[in-house]
């Protein structure tokens, strides 16, 4: 049985992703909600199948990616330990990058070019 609920993407596409992902972090673009909410997309889980591998309850990750959790560190560090990331300080940017804005500036043409945007909120 095939998995239908995300689009196959190629190799490039999905090295792009990532690349998109680790630059906005970095950046400190986005909130850890919509870190954690990258990850799994970029995953390809559903929210089940992350909370499960991760080691948390599916109420726990839904609030986290909602941003209305107070998770501790070392719940952000079992999300994190995946990407090859830990918590951290990094510094505070009024611009935040959605996964949406992620994913369509990655699927561009020519990456990062005709970049979105990025929404402030």
């Amino acid at each position: 049985m095939v998995d239908k609920r995300r689009k196959r993407s190629d190799a490039d596409t999905e090295r792009r992703i990532r690349a998109e992902f680790y630059a906005a972090v970095a950046a400190g673009n986005m909130t850890i909600g919509q870190a954690v909410a990258a990850m799994r997309r970029i995953s390809k889980l559903t929210q089940p199948e992350f909370a499960h591998h991760r080691g948390l309850s599916v109420q726990s990750l839904r609030l986290i990616e909602a941003d209305k959790a107070n998770p501790t560190i070392d719940t952000l560090n079992k999300i994190a330990t995946i990407f090859g990331l830990q918590v951290g300080f990094v510094p505070k940017s009024p611009i935040q990058v959605s996964v949406r804005e992620l994913v369509q500036s990655a699927s561009a043409p020519e990456a990062g070019a005709d970049r979105p945007a990025p929404s402030n909120g």
